[in-house]
């Protein structure tokens, strides 16, 4: 009887080795496949919008509280290099609310 109950275990442990390399199968080939509508929703340009200037004309931005640098620079349209350099003093891993940046 237990040899019957090993053959069983073998075959089930196989059909689910084989399920699961299917389904690993499937996800990575979704996610790597191009599909009409992420073509469609990114543009001509693969995605990265024309910027034809600055989105803020202000010279100074104050931290709030959550805030990053990569934050700040998509709200304000200053690419995070310039915000490190108009902003030498400021550690970018701790930035305090309040702190005000120079944008220009």
């Amino acid at each position: 009887m237990e040899k019957r109950t090993s053959a069983f275990a073998r075959i089930f442990a196989a059909i689910a080795l084989a399920g699961a390399v299917v389904v690993v199968i499937v996800v990575v080939a979704g996610s790597l496949g191009d599909s009409d509508s992420s073509t469609k929703s990114r543009g001509a340009n693969g995605g990265h919008p024309h910027r034809s200037g600055p989105k803020t004309t202000a010279k100074t931005y104050v931290v709030k509280g959550g805030d990053t640098l990569v934050a700040i620079a998509h709200r304000t349209g200053v690419p995070v290099v310039h915000l490190l350099a108009l902003n030498p003093e400021v550690d970018p891993q701790i930035l305090i609310a309040g702190e005000t940046l120079k944008l220009r």
